[in-house]
């Protein structure tokens, strides 16, 4: 059995924990800050950042699965960037949107996410039923 590499994936991912510990700090920095160790509180900076970090770990690991996927099956390195960078995209502006209180950021990075899981998943399913 041949071990798959996935680079394309593999950086993404790497990024994306960055990513996830870059909005985990500030949520630790804010309950020290309020003194509510536990729950969501009813601070709301610390709620709001709370709910960023929580849709980002909602989306993301799906996400690079398929994004895995997509890059096992040998999809082309364009498409693995474009449904990578699409979900990245997407979900930097969400978290900018939700720390600066902007709906239309918001809804932007929401629709960049969900245009990575249907390209991504647009793709496998195209890819098993021609196979």
């Amino acid at each position: 059995m041949e071990l798959t590499m996935l680079p394309i994936t593999s950086l993404f991912a790497a990024a994306f924990a960055v990513a996830l510990v870059a909005l985990s700090f500030p949520i630790s920095m804010r309950r020290l800050k309020v003194g509510d160790m536990v729950g969501d509180s009813t601070d709301e900076d610390l709620r709001r950042r709370i709910r960023a970090q929580g849709n980002f770990i909602e989306y993301v690991p799906f996400g690079v699965l398929l994004l895995g996927l997509v890059e096992a099956q040998n999809g082309t390195t364009t498409i693995v960037l474009t449904i990578g960078s699409l979900l990245a995209f997407g979900r930097v502006l969400h978290a900018i949107g939700m720390f600066s209180s902007s709906g239309p950021l918001r809804g932007f990075g929401m629709i960049f996410t969900y245009l990575a899981l249907f390209c991504a998943a647009g793709w496998l399913t195209a890819n098993v039923w021609t196979s």
